[in-house]
């Protein structure tokens, strides 16, 4: 382990220097890691892992879609994609990443391949940390672990295309086997992370949730929308709206503070847009925080996990979420961030 300092504060990360590759594959060399699940997660997880060597095979429901993909991927049925039971029968390390609603819906046909000295692997700390809402309860002679890469599977994967990795926590809720951290460790470096950090399951479900809920999604459209509404009533064409609002922020600002932080963002842009950022800024933090705070709130409470429970396990659950999510896209903002990206030189 390496001891970094973040923001004055010393925390202990795992990097691919001090824990490599090849002494992953050492670490897991006699293990079959069976990824159940090939929606979110499972996909780039477990094409990484088959890139980078590992023994790995994929669980799935037969006759679906992503069975299809999966195969696609070139997972070969009865070789390396099986059904969900018989995968969990023949993994060493079951890597768990069914969405939350799957996971409770199939816990009993998982839970009983949990036999002794096997590993159950999340990305989530979801059903674990509820698990009085859940139902997720391991047998005590499994270890229990957690790697959680802070970003879509999507993104996993592409990044390791490129030769990069995208940084994860790493949890450890329980060692059965004396060997849970290092087999934790070395999934974390074979999925493809950059750097690891250690959590706990409630830590990491309860910061996910919030980031999910905030700035990474939910709080990051409702600003755009806000901010794109008022230029549209007062009379700004969707175009200069639409680059105003989104355009700039993705393709030109992003990049900026991505690469070296907000103050050297800031200092790449106007005196004018400087002096206006650092005058707006706090008005916008003081009227927001309140909002954090009621948020992480109703995580820390369990009221966001119940109404993801109850909502993903209604018969209609997939049939009202995509309604909501064709209003979203059929919005006049997104319609018109459709048009603006065909226009972005790359597309031309």
């Amino acid at each position: 382990m390496a001891t970094m300092n973040f923001g004055g504060v010393d925390e202990q990360v795992v990097t691919r220097d001090e824990f490599s590759l090849e002494k992953a594959r050492e670490v897991l060399k006699n293990e079959i890691i069976a990824v159940i699940g090939y929606g979110v997660q499972g996909p780039g997880q477990s094409l990484n892992l088959r890139d980078n060597g590992f023994n790995v095979i994929v669980g799935q429901r037969k006759g679906g879609k992503t069975w299809d993909k999966a195969v696609d991927d070139g997972w070969i049925p009865g070789k390396t994609l099986f059904e969900i039971e018989e995968a969990s029968k023949r993994g060493t390390i079951i890597q768990y990443l069914l969405s939350d609603a799957a996971q409770i819906e199939l816990w009993e046909t998982v839970k009983k391949h949990l036999t002794t000295g096997k590993a159950l692997y999340f990305s989530h700390g979801f059903g674990i940390t509820y698990k009085d809402r859940t139902g997720i309860v391991p047998p005590t002679d499994v270890d229990v672990i957690l790697v959680a890469p802070k970003g879509s599977g999507t993104s996993l994967r592409r990044m390791f295309l490129q030769g990069r990795g995208l940084n994860s926590s790493y949890a450890v809720f329980r060692d059965a086997t004396g060997r849970a951290k290092e087999r934790c460790i070395a999934l974390g470096i074979g999925v493809g992370s950059g750097y690891l950090f250690e959590t706990t399951f409630k830590k990491e479900v309860y910061s996910d949730l919030t980031g999910e809920r905030g700035t990474l999604m939910g709080a990051i459209q409702g600003l755009l929308l806000a901010q794109y509404e008022v230029l549209r009533e007062n009379g700004h064409d969707p175009s200069e709206a639409f680059n105003e609002t989104v355009e700039e922020l993705t393709q030109s600002l992003m990049p900026l503070f991505a690469e070296n932080g907000m103050d050297w963002m800031y200092a790449n842009c106007s005196t004018t847009a400087q002096r206006g950022a650092l005058d707006w800024m706090k008005p916008f933090h003081d009227a927001t925080k309140p909002v954090f705070e009621k948020l992480y709130r109703e995580v820390a409470d369990g009221n966001e996990a119940q109404i993801s429970i109850d909502s993903n396990s209604k018969p209609d659950y997939r049939e009202n979420l995509e309604k909501e999510l064709k209003e979203l896209r059929e919005s006049e903002m997104w319609r018109t961030g459709a048009v603006v990206r065909k226009l972005r030189p790359e597309n031309n």
